[in-house]
């Protein structure tokens, strides 16, 4: 028995495979399928979970360096 990972999309009650250049099949030949759905995830939701696994120093050194504009205001004068 060979296994191999395809992905596909069903369409109109049957599944398309995006690439077949890897899948030699006979024409006719039986196999089974599982079907294991991908779900697009909400981009906001996975932003709330930027910062797990992270430590509170480790969270503070980030939000330091994304608030810091400094580097990107370094050729202006200071008009102050």
């Amino acid at each position: 028995m060979t296994i191999k990972v395809l992905e596909a999309i069903y369409e109109k009650g049957v599944f398309r495979i995006k690439a077949t250049e890897d899948l030699s099949l006979s024409e006719g030949q039986e196999v089974i399928l599982t079907v294991e759905t991908v779900e697009e995830e909400d981009p906001l939701l996975l932003l709330t979970h930027i910062y797990d696994g992270l430590s509170e120093p480790e969270i503070e050194e980030i939000e330091e360096a994304v608030l810091d504009r400094s580097p990107f205001f370094a050729d202006r004068n200071n008009t102050e």
